[in-house]
């Protein structure tokens, strides 16, 4: 009798089985946090000009920047962007063998959807392209992304936290930055906790990995406070994810990948000293200029506005104030602000659209993965659709 009335509910289902829920829109998903990133940017806007700190440097100070500073740094941008997307094999080799291509294609384009999208929702971007049906699926590709996210957050910060010790900051430490009244000692204090922080979700996904119980049973124990059944679902998704930790143990994948991971970084820190000693701040040394990536490293996994507008520019001036007087943050430090966020931006976006446009259903995989109900769907999160080729 039930099942005829659930039948007659639900005509030609067959069974009690409601139907699904469509996916969510682009606007009903992300408009909440378009909304707060664009009240982010303005209130950023704001305080650098209340802050004296210039967001586009004069043309003059520009003109100054000889063209070769231009080539090298581009040059080295191109390096460690390959190495930064290249090294995903290695997470992904233990479970599944994908082209590098694809690997490369899915990155780049990726990255351009976390510059894009607000608040960094462009994450799932990556993992929802790169999964195919019975090879891989998208938590196990989530769970490399989370594996890349830490481990490159604790590379930072201990990388950080050496330089940190071998340069040689201004004595004592201003207590503002341009006009605002922000002491510049919070600086290494963030950059120190970021390492605490980073060495735990370290230790954690190792612990996840070894004991994928664990991080079952800490989802139901706190989002199962609000929601048991959600509770259950996404704990049985981040146990999923352990999959995508099968590099661990292998030194064969995860030696590899730190050796691109010391390219990456390695590169971005020397294209930043070369890049700032090309805007005026001669005296940068390279110690410093590592410092100012790990500090704008660590400063853009703050909310800020599409393109991490705002994050970025804040932690780079920041970073500077340790070892620079206010002439040289706001002149010289002004143009290598602007041309850092400039280049990396446009860089990231011609490579990301060069892959939109080449390859056939890409942008169509984007949209999906922005407004696809994914999390509802177990279908789709854990038995995922082939995708489209790339190239």
């Amino acid at each position: 009798m039930a099942i005829d009335d659930a039948a007659k509910a639900h005509p030609g289902t067959g069974d009690a089985t409601p139907p699904r829920r469509p996916p969510a829109g682009f606007w009903q998903k992300h408009g909440l946090k378009l909304g707060v990133s664009v009240v982010i940017t303005a209130a950023f806007v704001w305080t650098f000009r209340r802050g004296g700190l210039p967001l586009i440097p004069p043309m003059s100070a520009l003109k100054k920047v000889e063209l070769s500073t231009y080539v090298e740094y581009i040059a080295l941008l191109i390096i460690l962007h390959l190495a930064r997307a290249t090294r995903w094999r290695h997470l992904l080799a233990p479970i599944a063998d994908i082209p590098l291509r694809r690997i490369i294609a899915v990155s780049w384009i990726g990255f351009l959807a976390i510059l894009v999208m607000p608040l960094r929702a462009g994450e799932f971007v990556r993992p929802y392209m790169i999964r195919q049906k019975g090879k891989i699926s998208i938590a196990a590709a989530t769970g490399t992304i989370g594996a890349e996210r830490v481990i490159d957050g604790l590379y930072l910060t201990v990388l950080l936290g050496i330089c940190l010790q071998l340069a040689h900051p201004l004595s004592p430490l201003p207590d503002h930055i341009g006009k605002l009244q922000i002491p510049v000692a919070a600086v290494p204090a963030y950059a120190y906790l970021s390492l605490l922080g980073f060495t735990t979700a370290f230790c954690m996904m190792g612990l996840f990995y070894w004991r994928p119980i664990i991080g079952h049973k800490v989802v139901e124990k706190t989002l199962g406070l609000v929601s048991p059944r959600i509770a259950a679902k996404v704990g049985d998704f981040v146990a999923r994810t352990v999959e995508g930790l099968k590099f661990l143990p292998s030194l064969r994948h995860f030696g590899p990948f730190m050796l691109e991971t010391t390219i990456y970084w390695g590169c971005n820190g020397l294209g930043m000293w070369i890049l700032a000693r090309g805007c005026g701040i001669e005296h940068i040394s390279l110690a410093q200029a590592f410092v100012v990536m790990g500090v704008l490293g660590v400063g853009i996994l703050v909310p800020a506005g599409p393109g991490l507008f705002g994050a970025f520019q804040a932690s780079t001036y920041a970073a500077l104030a340790m070892y620079f007087p206010d002439d040289v943050v706001l002149g010289p430090g002004g143009v290598f602000v602007f041309l850092l966020y400039v280049i990396q931006i446009a860089w990231n976006v011609l490579t990301g659209a060069f892959f939109l446009i080449v390859d056939r259903g890409a942008a169509r995989e984007v949209i999906e993965a922005e407004t696809g109900n994914l999390s509802g769907n177990s279908s789709l999160a854990y038995e995922p659709r082939n995708g489209p080729p790339v190239g």
